[in-house]
This record gives C-alpha cells, structure tokens and sequence, in this order.
C-alpha cells in the first residue's frame, strides 16, 4: 500500500489538534498528528500499543503521572492502558503508530 500524503485531508481530533489516517493494514496503524500551540492531548488510555515520533515542536509528555519535556527528534512507547497525554508548547507534530488499529479513528470526534 503506497499512500500520498497530498491526497489525505485532516481531520479534527480535538479543539487545536488533527490529524491525517496514513497507512495502515493488518495490525498496524500510522497516523500523522498537528497541534497548535497550547493544544491538548487529553490524558487517555486506550487498549492498543503506540510509538510516537516528534517530528517537529515540542511537547510536555505525560506518562503514568510523570511530565518530561520531549522535542523534535525524540520518541516513546506507550504500553496497552498506560494513561498518557501531551500539552503543545509550541506548533509542533507527531507521527503515532498503533497496534491493532484504532477503529475508533474512522468515526467522527
């Protein structure tokens, strides 16, 4: 499967946030997100596994109740149910990958 980013259109995830569905099959799931600065990724928990990759800006990354401030360059692992969020301290994006895929990103928010 090839996709060409040109052709996706956003999505609004939540007030500041969106995000476009990239590849994806079987068990696997890429998905590119956009924060305005300030922008909040609530914390959540959600039964699948997720590596995130800061493609550009910085975020204040919260895991299991500890903060650290992550920048462009950086990545992490969440675990299935781990609780985690991100705060946008600048305009900044993030590349997520997810398995299984969250089906839950087909419906509108």
């Amino acid at each position: 499967m090839i996709v060409k980013n040109e052709s996706i259109g956003r999505q609004k995830a939540a007030d500041g946030v969106e995000r476009k569905i990239l590849a994806r099959g079987g068990g696997l799931m890429m998905v590119e997100v956009f924060f305005e600065k300030g922008a909040v990724g609530a914390v959540h928990t959600h039964p699948h596994q997720q590596v995130s990759y800061v493609l550009k800006g910085s975020f204040e990354l919260e895991m299991d109740g500890n903060k650290e401030t992550i920048g462009a360059g950086d990545s992490f692992y969440v675990p299935a149910d781990a609780p985690h969020g991100v705060v946008a301290l600048e305009e900044s994006a993030i590349l997520d990958i997810f398995t299984p895929q969250r089906q839950d990103f087909f419906k509108s928010p």
